[in-house]
């Protein structure tokens, strides 16, 4: 059966992870359109728990990289040649929302900033942007660096900019190797 067509896929087929950028500023504009589109993401009990932290300012970047991409997480640190650096991070939830972690035994508030996270990097894409989010990277040195407040975590770093690549197309499974109607 063929697949209707559809501009989402055809977006979500283009996303790839960048890890080489070119020295070209992104527009404030861009960015924002890209938190914009974090902020439409859904939440568990609409909590919302999470803040985007944009690093655009090159000493402070320069500072803030030099702080999460040091010593074992040194691997991560062609990010810090994007020209901006977005902290993903925690933010108290909703009361609510905690309890349904509780008796699901699901962090919500994880998945929520993923949806956000995810958001954002598919209408950085959408802008002709590249993205690679990160996951390797010293948090408590980074919250140290931008001066957070005791109990503030970065959960996500994304790297943001022009690509300066062309990745390979990702393998992907197909369809009927990872989902079914009805039955397992």
């Amino acid at each position: 059966m063929a697949m209707p067509e559809s501009r989402f896929l055809q977006l979500a087929a283009s996303r790839r992870s960048i890890r080489k950028y070119k020295d070209t500023p992104v527009e404030r504009a861009k960015l924002d359109l890209c938190l914009e589109a974090a902020r439409m993401a859904p939440s568990a009990c609409n909590a919302q728990p999470c803040r985007f932290l944009v690093i655009d300012e090159p000493a402070l970047k320069k500072k803030f990289c030099a702080a999460v991409f040091g010593g074992v997480y040194a691997a991560c640190k062609f990010a810090a040649a994007a020209p901006a650096m977005v902290a993903v991070l925690s933010d108290t939830g909703k009361v609510s929302a905690w309890l349904g972690n509780q008796m699901q035994d699901t962090n919500f508030r994880l998945v929520d900033i993923g949806i956000a996270a995810e958001h954002f990097v598919l209408e950085a894409a959408e802008q002709g942007l590249g993205t690679c989010w990160l996951g390797w990277f010293n948090a408590k040195a980074g919250a140290k660096a931008l001066g957070l407040k005791p109990g503030g975590r970065i959960e996500v770093l994304l790297s943001v900019g022009y690509p300066d690549e062309s990745p390979a197309p990702r393998r992907r499974k197909k369809t009927e190797d990872f989902s079914s109607y009805n039955k397992i």
